[in-house]
């Protein structure tokens, strides 16, 4: 095993067979990361989402895909173009993973790709451990997805950030309150049906307990984008909060609990949770003064 894959596995949890497959797609995560950085990716894009909040900003949930945004749109973007790049990296790790891109379905501007190794494989490449490798069916894959918005909203803000493993590299990544306003978005819009998505109620949490604003002109950017009834792109805080306090009316927080407990390893953390508990919260929310 590559010392810094067994450095970098050394910060997250091992106890189940759930945490180190976790812990090996999060290491992925990170590989990939540094791929694209080298490979230019990060001149023209920005990471954002939950993976960003948790790898840098402390967010202590599990989170399963790479969301970035191109600063300025482009449709002639090619996702295709760094997944060499991805692939050489994470092989210089010792991980055989397949890059590849996944077909659209629609016009969206989204652009979609995984990249999946087999499960036995990585198990015993990350933890030498024959006999839960045994116990995991041969033709599973550990998949990590990644999607880059080529049409993105106006207003976002950016940071540059660093990370000294596997090597030293330099991300663009959207900065706290343009996260926050993509969450809020998020909570507002993401189209639920039967299964609420607790996860996004989870990072709302993390956001208001560290007091972060909300960049106000880039959240009405994303809710005029997605043709929510009546957005405006002059909307206020005020009528922000309104719209989060109808939103927490519809939610059944049962199932919302019930999507979010296999990403948190505190789950004594969601017993409060309840339309009461995020109405109030969200009294708290401020904008971003740019």
């Amino acid at each position: 095993m590559n010392s810094i894959v067994n450095q970098m596995l050394a910060q997250y949890p091992s106890e189940t067979q759930n945490d180190k497959k976790n812990s090996i797609k999060e290491v992925v995560q990170e590989i990939v990361l540094c791929g694209l950085s080298r490979a230019g990716f990060f001149q023209s894009a920005a990471f954002y989402g939950g993976t960003a909040l948790r790898i840098f900003y402390g967010l202590d949930r599990f989170s399963e895909d790479l969301d970035f945004s191109l600063m300025t749109a482009n449709p002639d973007f090619r996702l295709d173009d760094y997944l060499p790049a991805v692939e050489k990296e994470l092989q210089t790790y010792g991980f055989q993973f397949k890059a590849e891109t996944k077909s659209k379905v629609n016009d969206s501007g989204i652009h979609s790709a995984f990249v999946k190794g087999n499960t036995r494989e990585h198990i015993l490449l990350c933890y030498a451990d024959e006999r839960l490798a045994q116990s995991i069916v041969g033709s599973e894959l550990i998949k990590v997805k990644f999607e880059v918005d080529t049409t993105p909203p106006p207003f976002a803000g950016y940071d540059r950030k660093y990370r000294l493993l596997p090597i030293p590299y330099e991300i663009n990544l959207y900065d706290m309150p343009s996260l926050f306003a993509g969450k809020i978005h998020a909570v507002i819009c993401r189209s639920w049906k039967s299964r609420i998505k607790g996860r996004d109620l989870y990072d709302y949490i993390f956001y208001l307990s560290h007091k972060t604003p909300v960049n106000l002109m880039h959240l009405n950017a994303r809710l005029v984008d997605s043709k929510f009834e009546g957005a405006r792109l002059d909307m206020s805080i005020d009528e922000i909060k309104q719209i989060l306090y109808d939103r927490f009316d519809s939610i059944d927080f049962v199932q919302a609990k019930n999507d979010v407990l296999p990403f948190i390893r505190n789950t004594s953390t969601i017993d409060i949770w309840s339309k009461d508990f995020f109405c109030s919260i969200t009294e708290g929310l401020t904008q971003d003064i740019r």
